[in-house]
């Protein structure tokens, strides 16, 4: 191999153990971080344990601590430092840039020592040795207290890419040194009552992986907004991975179960496609002397997923892997090498937000009042704010944001990071849930919400708007100061009751922070909220999609389903990630899935729906529930809906999930339902499958014992019930006052369909509000013995408390 530096090679002088400056990283491990930080002492420690359990990380070496305090000792830099930094307005910062820039180009108006620069060209040129050609690094910041669990410095420091010659890797060493006197840095050290001259800085040099001609991104090992730990996340782009760190494109986002991974089973429960509308690569050499440019990514890639799903299930693998070593929740970066097709893990660091935190006690915020919504995007945090929108377009407007106000930006990068702190909220066009903004905001416990797209355009300078990010995955600016209540719930001492209390769930985007609450599972997953919010188009409309007339909603179905060449997939691949993602979160308890029971007034507004709906004059008790499914007009549609919870409970492997037949009017129907749904693949009582039946009519109460012949189980829809026992219209506004719950003919029903369960050895619960809202419902329902009640969320604890007082009162008046 010929080479040509134009500085001194180090002749003779071999990178090893017995270097004063450098180290490789093969024998750098954990113990480290006081010599060569916290992102190299990683490195080390994965390249020595966990490169023998497959997990690739690119080779490289480490600058020291001692090579950075004998460049500033060499320069004497250590006086004029201290002494620029003490005049730093620590109340305001208002002189913040200016003392960065002083500091800052002291640094870089040093020398670096030749000693110094002749053990750094020894480590590149073995790197080039052992790669047998003239390899390109990335030479990235460590901070000696980076990355340790109680301050992460992610971002604080610059990384230099696709760098190639000892000159430019020396060069690039010395601007790592100098950028731990950038403002940001700076800033970080103020707050974290970090000493400026005690935190030194380690180079890391690293092969650089081919990532510009594939794809990168980061897995954090568990949920970075809920704090659940039983998932991984990642999130990927092509390119480059600095597009994700600063929030400058939407990426995919996969997420993936641990319990399933480990068994082998279909363990990718989510996956979400990003615009991904920019690419960074490596720029040639007639770029000015950029090394890196951001380009358009060309429409075909934006609709194509970055990673197969078998790469994603390698990298949560490896993700694993990287968790069990180092017994704490990670954040890791990764890239794909867009010549060898390989992937690699490139950084690993403790993650340092929900980590830290009790998820049993949580802070709960409530709207009270409604308000037109602005935009909406990606939700970080779970809370709400309000206050002056202010748009930024760049960090040299910083001083227009007063502290309290709700900073509007296209996207962020550690550059921010000072502005970001003042801000009561935070909102971006770009980025995802792993992007810079959203980061710091969890850090400092601020609401935002990122890659709303066009949020710059849409809200204006000054206007007063509220920020809530309390609907799950999804945040919503709204115009104007709504009002909004603030409580503090701690689940840890919460007792529970005989008496199983249960939720009632549709919304996915809440599944992970919802499985903190106290609970024994889900007693009512309803389908309908994930058909109408994430597949929004009739299963008949996807099944028949080529002999579609309404030619507008064809297209709007087209450019829905886009990258699915089977229509009907796109159905099933929605639905049963959503039923996966919920059956995670409650993981092993059960969740009681309710199959599809619209009325045909709903079905018909599901795109393409209308071409298969006949219009009726009562919806409510008309062609709904069981009659469906086994009826040509909807049969096809049931069979998607059975497909998609086949693969949940075996393919994806949550035996938890139960099935439940909604408007079942007679036993036949129910035989019928229950042969069909074999007939598709879910054979009733093989591989533990459980079919369970509303208890809603009063033919399903009368004729309970020949029900439960045909079904594993009940639960009582006391809405309907009630409506039908007393023949009225519960959304009736004349009628209204005679709805009760209370009636003696409706608790006649509920006690005859309690009792009947029972003696036929069939469990049976209730889902609805009165439990929590009336005491002595629930204490009624505890007296006659029933198995489970369900609750919303909202009043879940209140409910729980209800049964509590219910139970004691039934065992005093026994006593």
């Amino acid at each position: 191999m010929a080479t040509t530096f134009s500085i001194p090679k180090a002749e003779g002088l071999k990178i090893g153990a017995q270097n004063r400056f450098t180290q490789p990283f093969a024998e750098i491990n954990s113990k480290d971080i006081l010599r060569v930080g916290g992102k190299n002492a990683s490195l080390g420690e994965m390249i020595g344990h966990l490169a023998s359990k497959g997990i690739q990380v690119p080779d490289g070496f480490a600058t020291t601590a001692d090579a950075f305090r004998y460049f500033i000792a060499a320069n004497g830099l250590e006086k004029p430092l201290r002494e620029e930094l003490a005049q730093l307005d620590l109340k305001n910062f208002s002189n913040l840039d200016e003392i960065a820039d002083a500091t800052h180009q002291l640094m870089l108006d040093a020398t670096m020592p030749q000693d110094l620069i002749q053990e750094i060209t020894a480590g590149y040129e073995e790197l080039c040795r052992k790669n047998d050609r003239l390899v390109e690094v990335a030479v990235r910041s460590s901070a000696t207290a980076e990355d340790l669990p109680n301050a992460s410095f992610a971002g604080q420091h610059e990384s230099f890419l696709n760098r190639s010659g000892a000159e430019d890797v020396v060069r690039a060493v010395h601007q790592c040194f100098a950028s731990l006197f950038r403002a940001r840095a700076i800033k970080y050290r103020v707050d974290n009552g970090f000493d400026h001259m005690k935190v030194a800085l380690s180079a890391g040099v690293q092969l650089m992986v081919r990532s510009d001609l594939a794809s990168s991104g980061v897995c954090f090992t568990l949920d970075p907004e809920s704090g659940f730990r039983n998932v991984i996340l990642i999130s990927g782009c092509w390119g480059l991975g600095e597009n994700i760190v600063q929030g400058a494109v939407n990426p995919d986002e996969f997420v993936v179960f641990k319990p399933t991974l480990e068994a082998g089973k279909r363990a990718l429960i989510s996956k979400k496609l990003g615009s991904k509308a920019k690419t960074m690569i490596y720029a040639d050499n007639n770029s000015s002397g950029r090394t890196i440019v951001n380009t358009e990514t060309p429409e075909a890639k934006r609709k194509q997923w970055v990673l197969s799903d078998a790469e994603v299930e390698q990298l949560a693998k490896w993700s694993q892997l990287i968790e069990e070593h180092y017994k704490t929740p990670m954040d890791i970066e990764w890239a794909k090498d867009g010549i060898s097709q390989k992937l690699f893990i490139v950084q690993a660091r403790p993650e340092t937000v929900h980590s830290s935190k009790d998820p049993f006690i949580k802070k709960e915020y409530e709207l009270l009042s409604e308000g037109k919504v602005i935009v909406q995007g990606s939700a970080v945090g779970s809370s709400i704010a309000s206050g002056v929108a202010r748009i930024i377009q760049s960090t040299a407007e910083s001083d227009k944001l007063q502290p309290g106000e709700v900073l509007v930006t296209d996207s962020t990068n550690p550059d921010w990071d000072p502005i970001l702190k003042k801000a009561s909220a935070i909102i971006t066009n770009r980025g995802g849930r792993t992007s810079h903004a959203a980061i710091v905001a969890r850090e400092v416990g601020a609401v935002a919400v990122v890659g709303t797209i066009d949020a710059t355009s849409k809200i204006k300078d000054g206007q007063i708007v509220t920020v809530s990010c309390m609907q799950g995955k999804t945040g919503s600016v709204y115009e104007g100061k709504l009002e909004w209540r603030e409580y503090e719930l701690n689940f840890r001492n919460v007792k529970m009751p005989r008496t199983s209390p249960m939720m009632i769930l549709g919304d996915p985007d809440q599944a992970f922070g919802l499985s903190f609450f106290p609970n024994q599972g889900i007693g009512l997953m309803r389908l309908e909220f994930i058909i109408t919010n994430a597949i929004r188009i009739h299963p008949m409309a996807l099944v028949y999609f080529a002999d579609l007339k309404d030619q507008a909603a064809k297209k709007e179905i087209d450019d829905l389903t886009s990258g699915y060449s089977n229509k009907e997939q796109y159905f099933v691949d929605k639905l049963s990630q959503a039923v996966a993602t919920i059956a995670a979160a409650f993981y092993p308890k059960d969740v009681i899935v309710r199959m599809s029971d619209f009325k045909s007034n709903e079905y018909a507004n599901l795109l393409g729906g209308k071409e298969f709906e006949l219009d009726e004059e009562n919806p409510m008790i008309g062609f709904r529930g069981a009659s469906r499914y086994y009826n040509e007009r909807y049969r096809e549609g049931f069979r998607l809906e059975c497909e998609a919870m086949k693969r949940v409970r075996e393919e994806m492997g949550f035996e938890n999930v139960k099935l439940m037949i909604p408007f079942c009017r007679t036993v036949d129907e129910g035989k019928k339902v229950v042969a069909l749904m074999a007939q598709y693949g879910l054979p009733r009582n093989v591989k533990g499958l459980e079919i369970y039946v509303m208890a809603e009519i009063p033919s399903n109460v009368i004729l309970a014992k020949e029900f439960a012949e045909v079904f594993d189980g009940f639960s009582i829809g006391s809405n309907d019930l009630t409506q039908l026992t007393l023949g009225l219209d519960r959304d009736s506004a004349i009628i209204s006052d005679l709805f009760d719950e209370n009636n003696g003919a409706v608790k006649w029903m509920i006690t005859s369909v309690i009792r009947d369960a029972r003696s036929a050895g069939r469990k049976i619960g209730l889902c609805g509000q009165a439990p929590s809202d009336d005491p002595e419902f629930a204490r009624f329902l505890v007296e006659q013995g029933i198995d489970s009640i369900s609750f919303n969320p909202d009043a879940l604890l209140k409910g729980i408390e209800n049964i509590l007082r219910a139970e004691e009162a039934s065992n005093s008046s026994k006593s």
